[in-house]
């Protein structure tokens, strides 16, 4: 499966402001908590915490910010209050979109992401409604530039990989879902930069908006979806996203 549409995603974001970065560290820093509290510290004995780090770490999030969320979130009081939701629908022309959330307020984070979806053309469904066109896998990102092809698909392999595609000027790793924190830091300990590091939703196929109205539309539903607090990430089949400014 091509990696394009994560990699444009990546591509607009590129130019983020300091306030939107931290939104992500704070994003992140969630997920490493819920992690943590659901299987505790050791990343070695916790493969979603692992997978989590290896994701933080891709997102340039500082060690000691993360070690810092690992001891507090390990640390006695306060339990943990927040529940993993995912949310299908459709967004303009038939869109499949997949928003993750973590949230304290079930009833708030539902009426937030049906009114986006409503707002935009598109509708929400009920789980199942869009699943069925995604696959759950590892993606690990990495930039072609400077980089010798087959050492790094040697590396990738040895380290776990099921296999490495390109396309649009980076190298996409394709892991297990449960393998892509052990992979991603083997890589990172061989010495390669990775731009992003987590299990996905892939889509089996993708659409291409060409109306006008529609490609603004979608674009607009996924920014409110990105700026929620509660939403982790957006995952959604649109081909070609970069056609949105």
């Amino acid at each position: 499966m091509s990696g394009h549409s994560k990699w444009s995603t990546i591509k607009r974001k590129k130019e983020k402001t300091d306030s939107q970065r931290a939104k992500i560290f704070t994003k992140i820093g969630r997920e490493i908590a819920v992690a943590v509290r659901e299987g505790g510290a050791d990343p070695a004995a916790n493969s979603k915490l692992r997978d989590v780090i290896a994701k933080a770490k891709a997102n340039n999030v500082p060690n000691d910010n993360i070690d810092r969320i690992i001891k507090k979130a390990s640390g006695e009081g306060g339990a943990n209050t927040y529940e993993e939701i995912v949310y299908e629908g459709y967004g303009p022309s038939g869109i499949a979109v997949v928003v993750e959330t973590l949230t304290d307020n079930r009833n708030r984070t539902a009426g937030e992401m049906r009114h986006y979806f409503d707002k935009y053309g598109g509708n929400m469904g009920q789980s199942g409604s869009v699943m069925f066109q995604f696959s759950r896998q590892g993606v690990i990102l990495i930039e072609m530039d400077g980089v010798d092809e087959e050492k790094l698909i040697e590396a990738a392999l040895e380290a776990g990989a099921e296999d490495v595609l390109t396309e649009d000027g980076v190298f996409d790793i394709r892991t297990g879902v449960h393998e892509v924190g052990a992979v991603s830091e083997a890589l990172a300990s061989a010495g390669y930069t990775l731009v992003s590091a987590e299990p996905e939703y892939v889509p089996s196929t993708y659409v291409t908006l060409t109306g006008p109205d529609d490609i603004k539309n979608m674009g607009k539903m996924l920014e409110m979806f990105e700026d929620n607090d509660d939403v982790q990430a957006v995952w959604h089949n649109w081909e070609n996203e970069n056609d949105y400014e």
